[in-house]
């Protein structure tokens, strides 16, 4: 095995994310909508020399067929590969989009025990001091084990039921944006790894005719990201990655975005190939097609896992 796989498979996740952050590398994290996604996402990684987050959400178990986080971890730990990629659970919600207490705390212990690498908790739809809290405690259960922890701060739209406002309307107001000074708070008081944060990204819709659609073409208000960095020094996210403009997210990345998740884009890829060829391997091809295409034409990061190790 070359010098950088041996590195990298050695590293910590939480190692990894804060040398991607201090060299502004991008860890794009890619959802697995359905088990079959797994071996193509870490196809395309190996083709590309490129270090990537796979991660499963709710949504993807509950919505498409990822069937369950024990399904995704036996998936991953068939097929990936250490030197290129990590799994993470992504959102867990205290308060899930239709407004409905979660049990948050057995999802995350689920993932714990599992032996994912790191968790996300999001209570951004709690006050502020309560969010602080639950989060404490889910830093205080992952940290024992070595795991890294992704909270959440600011609205990221697009889950809720009922229609959206108009994105313009959404950016010009600033509707959601997280606060700088809330995030420097937070990411102090529960030492959590890293931030998602909401400044005019949004989520793709994961139930009815809109599932389908294409998403709306997000930008990235810039001036408010350097805020919250400078606030914050710890690795940002963005959620709802797919569609953004190219040269917003360039720039995001240039200014402390750090991770980036890629859910609706692939997942689409993969549904509409199954439709036409109605062959699991097609639909697998079209998904490591699309994130290789992702991975070199649009963050423009081939090859990250190489200059990843060099900074390790």
């Amino acid at each position: 095995m070359e010098d950088w796989k041996e590195k990298l498979a050695k590293a910590s996740l939480c190692d990894i994310m804060r040398t991607a952050f201090a060299h502004r590398i991008l860890v794009p994290a890619f959802n697995v909508a359905y088990l079959p996604m797994v071996p193509a996402i870490v196809e395309a990684l190996r083709r590309t020399e490129t270090f990537a987050l796979l991660e499963v959400s709710r949504p993807d178990i509950t919505r498409f067929g990822a069937q369950s986080f024990r399904a995704v971890k036996e998936a991953f730990d068939e097929f990936g590969d250490f030197s290129l990629s990590r799994l993470h659970q992504d959102h867990v919600p205290v308060i899930d989009e239709e407004g409905q207490f979660v049990d948050w705390s057995s999802l995350i212990d689920e993932a714990l025990e599992l032996g994912y690498h790191s968790v996300m908790i999001d209570g951004s739809r709690l006050p502020l001091e309560e969010n602080i809290k639950v989060t404490k405690e889910v830093v205080s259960r992952a940290h024992a084990r070595g795991v890294c922890v992704e909270a959440e701060l600011g609205a990221v739209l697009g889950h809720e039921s009922g229609p959206l406002p108009p994105y313009e309307e959404i950016f010009a107001s600033g509707k959601g944006f997280t606060n700088p000074e809330d995030a420097g708070r937070f990411v102090r008081e529960t030492g959590v790894d890293w931030l998602s944060v909401a400044i005019g990204n949004i989520h793709g819709a994961i139930t009815g005719a809109a599932k389908d659609a294409k998403k709306v073409e997000a930008r990235l208000n810039i001036e408010h990201l350097k805020k919250i960095v400078a606030q914050t020094g710890v690795p940002l996210v963005l959620h709802g990655g797919s569609g953004i403009k190219k040269e917003y997210v360039l720039e995001a990345i240039r200014h402390g975005i750090t991770k980036i998740n890629v859910g609706t884009e692939i997942r689409q890829v993969y549904e509409a190939a199954l439709r036409k060829e109605r062959d699991t391997s097609a639909a697998q091809r079209a998904v490591a097609e699309k994130v290789e295409e992702l991975i070199v034409t649009y963050y423009e990061i081939q090859g990250s896992a190489r200059r990843l190790a060099e900074y390790l």
